[in-house]
């Protein structure tokens, strides 16, 4: 009976991390091979109004893969986010990302988004206006 005994603790000890360890590996967010895959063509950024009239502050995800903040200048002098600006983006730790021409037009209730380098839309975008700013999500085009 002791022998058995000695048996059924190791046998626990082992189901017990089994069930602990396991699940760490079936997420895609802990697989290695998963940190090569390009990241999905998905973005989303948070407009917000600066004091400055004309700028907007953001604050922008691609893919879950890259974020950081931005700033649209040159917009118009009115409140809302209605016009066109020219806006720089970066990343967590400051570096450079991207900078467009950006396009925020109004639509119903809604808002359609257009990012421009050298006047060809590189991507385009759906919004609408949340408690604290210019919620829109977007994709980037390749045609």
């Amino acid at each position: 009976m002791t022998k058995n005994r000695q048996l059924k603790a190791p046998i626990k000890l082992l189901l017990i991390l089994a069930i602990a360890i396991l699940p760490i590996f079936s997420f895609s967010q802990n697989d290695k091979e998963s940190d090569k895959k390009e990241p999905l063509n998905i973005g989303f950024v948070l407009y917000t109004e600066s004091d400055t009239p004309g700028t907007l502050f953001a604050r922008w995800n691609y893919g879950n893969a890259y974020s950081g903040p931005g700033i649209a200048t040159g917009g118009p002098k009115e409140d809302g986010y209605v016009g066109k600006y020219h806006v720089r983006y970066f990343f967590e730790n400051g570096d450079f990302s991207d900078e467009y021409d950006l396009v925020i037009e109004k639509k119903g209730d809604f808002y359609d988004v257009s990012w421009l380098i050298e006047g060809k839309v590189a991507a385009k975008g759906v919004g609408m206006e949340v408690e604290n700013g210019l919620a829109v999500g977007w994709r980037r085009v390749t045609d």
